[in-house]
């Protein structure tokens, strides 16, 4: 684990704190395990010691069968107590890290995942997660049975020969040798493996999000031409670990073995010489039995470390990852909002791009009006939004909310303040009702009855099978774009918050639809402070003000019969639509 103060490091270290008794009570039970474990062999010598006395009757054989008994269940017993106390820790570590790096993907703005793939999100939330967890759980119990285990199975073994034991030691120090050199490669290797299964993560995903069209357009071959070429380099990162961990643990074996060659070379001897009773020579043996899991554990041990450890430095990386839009750390409370929205010579660049978004803009929203906000693609017109709901910070300029700098108001008072309707509308995997309460309780069934008749989804929802308790599937399936576009404009009114943004809320209906939608919208002006983009100008026609935007730039502005009698973009666009949009 990394020495330095890390995001990551500091939960782990608050969590096994907290957890301290838990853990003292499981390593408490686990020596008590290795206790018992090592009176064993002690119980077989005296067994193997009366067998071998001449004319032996055997009359202890009973007795030392039941104690052997009685620390079986005694260590069943206690070693439940271990893994529950601390592979309970480690579980508790990772539900804590867990929890920690959604509540901080949460915290980020949009402009954070702009630059990194789901994939490499998903995979820090699964497999990393799970190695950490696995560093601190088994890295615990095989580090105590590498020190403790290992050296009371040395120190029974120095009383029974210490000459003996000496021989026995002797590829110890290749076995520190060969940690400390494969250790450093594991790491390096574990890092890449991960970065691999994040890359084929991100690859699946996209695939499957993207099934319809790839099976709209038969495009089976490439997508499986893309995932295997992720898989095969998955499996290339992997093999390139096998090959240094296929060397660390034959080692261990290896080595293992040796010391067992030469306790049946030096040690058989010396019990036929008398040196050594057999029983010792037995015990001798399973102690040296025993010290083969300290060894083998401390390879593991090194193998979990190391994966912990790059898992850890991945999670870290992303958690220590500075937001673009960071939240003042006194944050303005100026009451409940207004509504009142200014821009003063906003200029703005997403990063990476050299040309401007939006550039010297500027207008004034009262409380209660409408602004239209209507351009060609491209044209800076839901950037505009974006930036009311700091999405993004701007580069330069101010935007303020009810006279006051976004960049001074708390993030979650900007939230309650607007309502947002985006162009691409997501819908849960849930129900209807569901995607509209958002988890809000204590909507009552009039509200909602209202919100479904401004909305114009009264019709759609009386004609499914179970109403609003209709299961809509993966990302609303079995929604039409319009339906969607819907649900997401009855949601914001739901949320009633006196700011309302809608970006295109009647591009995917029809005519007739989107009049009904429209002539709701009308009702709202006056009580709520709307910015709406739209292609459709019937959407923005009823606007206090409209903003022609070309180039992130404003090129006009003005009413309906203003922006058309002026001619220019909106006037082209007016001649274009009449008669096509009657509403």
């Amino acid at each position: 684990m990394p020495s330095k103060s890390t995001p990551a490091h500091d939960l782990i270290k608050r969590k096994l704190l907290r957890r301290w008794r838990a853990i003292a009570a499981g390593l408490a039970s686990l020596i008590v395990v290795d206790l018992l474990q090592l009176t064993i062999p002690r119980v077989i010598k005296k067994a193997v010691d009366e067998i071998a006395l001449p004319g032996a009757a055997g009359n202890n054989l009973g007795r030392y069968a039941l104690i052997l008994l009685g620390i079986g269940v005694a260590i069943a017993l206690f070693r439940y107590c271990w893994r529950r106390c601390l592979l309970g820790t480690a579980r508790y570590v990772e539900q804590g890290l867990r929890n920690r790096l959604f509540g901080f993907l949460q915290g980020m703005p949009p402009a954070f995942f702009d630059t990194i793939a789901t994939g490499d999100i998903m995979a820090c939330a699964t497999n990393d997660i799970q190695q950490v967890r696995m560093a601190i759980g088994m890295g615990m119990v095989a580090l105590n049975d590498a020190l403790f285990l290992g050296t009371a199975a040395v120190g029974f073994m120095l009383y029974i020969d210490a000459a003996l034991t000496c021989y026995v030691m002797l590829p110890m120090p290749l076995i520190v040798i060969s940690s400390r050199i494969l250790g450093r490669r594991m790491h390096r290797s574990y890092r890449q493996v991960q970065a691999a299964f994040a890359s084929m993560t991100e690859t699946v995903r996209q695939r499957l999000a993207a099934i319809r069209l790839i099976k709209a357009h038969g495009l089976y071959g490439q997508a499986s031409a893309d995932v295997d070429r992720s898989s095969l380099q998955y499996v290339r990162r992997n093999m390139e670990l096998v090959r240094i961990s296929g060397i660390f643990f034959p080692l261990m074996l290896l080595f293992t073995n040796l010391s067992l060659a030469l306790v049946l070379w030096l040690g058989g001897r010396r019990a036929m010489v008398g040196r050594i009773t057999p029983g010792d020579f037995v015990a001798f043996l399973h102690y040296l039995g025993l010290m083969t899991w300290p060894m083998m554990a401390l390879g593991w041990v090194i193998n979990l470390v190391q994966r912990g450890k790059a898992s850890l430095d991945r999670l870290d990386e992303v958690m220590r990852t500075r937001p673009q839009v960071e939240s003042p750390s006194r944050p303005v409370t100026p009451g409940p909002c207004r509504g009142a929205v200014a821009f003063q010579e906003v200029v703005f660049s997403y990063p990476g791009r050299s040309r401007p978004a939006v550039e010297q803009i500027s207008f004034k929203v009262e409380p209660g009006q409408v602004l239209g906000l209507v351009g060609p693609p491209g044209s800076g017109k839901t950037t505009v939004l974006n930036l009311v709901m700091r999405h993004y910070d701007v580069s330069r300029g101010r935007i303020l909310l009810d006279g006051v700098d976004l960049r001074r108001l708390g993030p979650d008072w900007i939230r309650d303040a607007i309502a947002w309707v985006s162009q691409e509308p997501f819908i849960f995997a849930g129900t209807i009702k569901e995607n509209l309460t958002l988890g809000r309780a204590g909507i009552s069934k009039r509200r909602l009855e209202r919100v479904l008749a401004d909305a114009a989804l009264e019709k759609t929802v009386a004609g499914l099978p179970a109403g609003l308790e209709t299961l809509v599937g993966e990302k609303g399936v079995i929604l039409s774009g319009g339906q969607k576009q819907r649900i997401a404009l009855a949601r914001a009114l739901l949320k009633d918050s006196p700011v309302l943004l809608l970006d295109d809320p009647v591009s995917q209906v029809d005519a007739a639809t989107g009049h009904h939608l429209v002539q709701t919208l009308r009702r709202l002006a006056g009580r709520k402070t709307m910015l709406i983009a739209s292609h459709r100008l019937a959407a923005v026609s009823f606007a206090d003000n409209i903003i022609c935007l070309e180039q992130g730039r404003i090129t006009a502005s003005g009413s309906h019969g203003r922006l058309v009698a002026a001619g220019g973009y909106y006037c082209r666009m007016a001649i274009v639509q009449e008669g096509i949009h009657a509403f």
